[in-house]
């Protein structure tokens, strides 16, 4: 019984015929540019489905936000209304006026307080313990 070997610097293809390793290795490049090429005509394909749904979305969030506003600016023309009963109709909007400017303040002065105490913006921990890790390094290499 013989069996049949591929020649030196070439291989046996399942049709029995032989191809250098060159060929063989061209092939299998090509194959995987296409491959990788698929993939990313896929990936492309599936992103642009996703900012389309996240475009719709955030225009959906966005008239959600228009809406609401429109409702407070109804809430607060229902709180001067039901102040009219009682006062005049420039009282109740002045009361209301009044109590929308203490709201302001407050958040406006929490704000302050809360960029205040982030401020500078840098990640000073991180800072210092890169200091740190370059002194010592330094520390190392003079010894």
């Amino acid at each position: 019984m013989s069996t049949i070997q591929p020649p030196p610097g070439g291989r046996s293809s399942p049709q029995g015929t032989d191809e250098p390793v060159s060929e063989l290795v061209q092939r299998a490049s090509q194959q995987l540019t296409e491959l990788v090429r698929g993939e990313m005509r896929l990936a492309q394909a599936e992103m642009k489905e996703k900012g389309k749904r996240y475009g719709k979305g955030g225009g959906l969030f966005g008239g959600a936000g228009v809406v609401g506003f429109l409702m407070l600016q109804a809430l607060v023309a229902t709180a001067i209304a039901a102040l009219a009963v009682p006062l005049p109709v420039w009282a109740a909007a002045l009361i209301v006026t009044a109590v929308l400017g203490v709201i302001a303040a407050v958040m406006a002065l929490s704000g302050k307080k809360q960029i205040k105490e982030g401020a500078p913006p840098t990640p000073e921990r991180t800072v210092e313990s890169v200091k740190a890790d370059v002194a010592e390094i330094k520390e190392s290499a003079q010894r």
